[in-house]
């Protein structure tokens, strides 16, 4: 919680119209030539993705809307300190049917850095909040509660419709995709960090969240055929003057769309990565997904320069808690055998 109140008190010196970018910034050159975007860079926020409905089509907020959320954040600040304070250590189980208590404040990353005071991540449409969805798409999004009801593939990403297999959890807990790498990326509570490697004729994303590395050809080739189709998807790069344009398509519809609903086999991802500072990359990205939504989305993610590395998120060779998940589950049947 303290780590949003930093970013709103710096905002106060922000004026509708200006950035802290620097607008003469001359972006530093690879030995090929190319915009140098190499580096870490965390996209943390605080900005929700979609806008609330009482700012309409207000992308970004006043200064008095800013006062408004510093003093709001002192509040919530506080009782968080206070619920912390409090906090014990319960040895009894919880309530059938309840989770028990897996983060506190001090875990999350949620902090926006730099002087994005934006209403909402999506500026497309205008009004910074989903279009209208196809019918017969519903929202499938699991969470760390109790299971719920589904079928195969799991498509959502934490979260599971039972435990008889590891096919039965969400993609993450699968190890198969990081819940913030997307692509798109998108903020979430933590290991919001990723990594940028050039050479002349690719244009690698590595992420931290399950330590995946999209290898983006920027050589001329021909788009994968329909029926070969990849959990990040086909992607292929070419840079539009300084800003690096990133296309994917051919997602093999085994993950929920944009913002768990539907599936992505049909969506186009165009990715921007523009450096408009030393320490600012402007991430833009296009969610085009006929099937699913009845109109394009367009969200902008200002990510921040990381003064170090991204350490290994080992997930598959580190992953005791789904063998852990099932073999309780096992333990539950041989039980509830064993009382018959």
């Amino acid at each position: 919680m303290k780590l949003i109140i930093l970013p709103i008190l710096l905002a106060v010196l922000w004026v509708p119209g200006t950035t802290l970018a620097q607008s003469d910034y001359q972006v530093p050159r690879t030995e090929y030539g190319q915009p140098d975007l190499q580096g870490v860079w965390n996209f943390s926020s605080s900005t929700p993705m979609q806008r609330p409905e009482r700012f309409g089509e207000q992308e970004f907020l006043t200064r008095e809307q800013v006062q408004e959320q510093i003093e709001r954040q002192a509040r919530v600040t506080a009782l968080a300190d206070a619920r912390e304070a409090e906090l014990v250590v319960d040895p009894e189980p919880p309530p059938q049917g309840q989770t028990p208590r897996g983060y506190n404040t001090f875990w999350i990353e949620m902090g926006t850095l730099g002087d994005n005071v934006r209403t909402s991540h999506i500026i497309y449409p205008l009004n910074g909040r989903l279009p209208e969805a196809v019918e017969g798409n519903p929202v499938v999004a699991g969470g760390l509660g109790p299971d719920i009801t589904g079928d195969r593939p799991v498509r959502f990403i934490v979260g599971g419709i039972g435990k008889d297999g590891p096919e039965d959890r969400g993609t993450s807990e699968r190890c198969l995709v990081g819940f913030n790498a997307g692509p798109p990326f998108q903020p979430s509570l933590y290991n919001n960090n990723m990594q940028i490697i050039q050479h002349k004729n690719s244009f690698v994303i590595m992420t931290e969240m399950i330590h995946d590395a999209r290898i983006v050809p920027l050589v001329e080739r021909a788009e994968l055929i329909d029926d070969i189709r990849l959990w990040s998807g086909d992607s292929i790069g070419y840079w539009e003057g300084s800003t690096m344009v990133v296309k994917t398509k051919n997602f093999n519809g085994m993950q929920a769309g944009f913002q768990s609903r539907g599936t992505n086999y049909d969506m186009v991802l165009t990715e921007k990565f523009t450096r408009v500072a030393y320490d600012v990359v402007n991430y833009e990205f296009t969610v085009e997904d006929p099937s699913t939504y009845t109109d394009k989305i367009t969200a902008i993610v200002p990510m921040s320069k990381v003064a170090g590395q991204i350490y290994e998120y080992a997930c598959h060779e580190g992953n005791y808690g789904m063998i852990n998940t099932l073999r309780g589950a096992r333990f539950e049947d041989r039980v509830e055998a064993e009382g018959e």
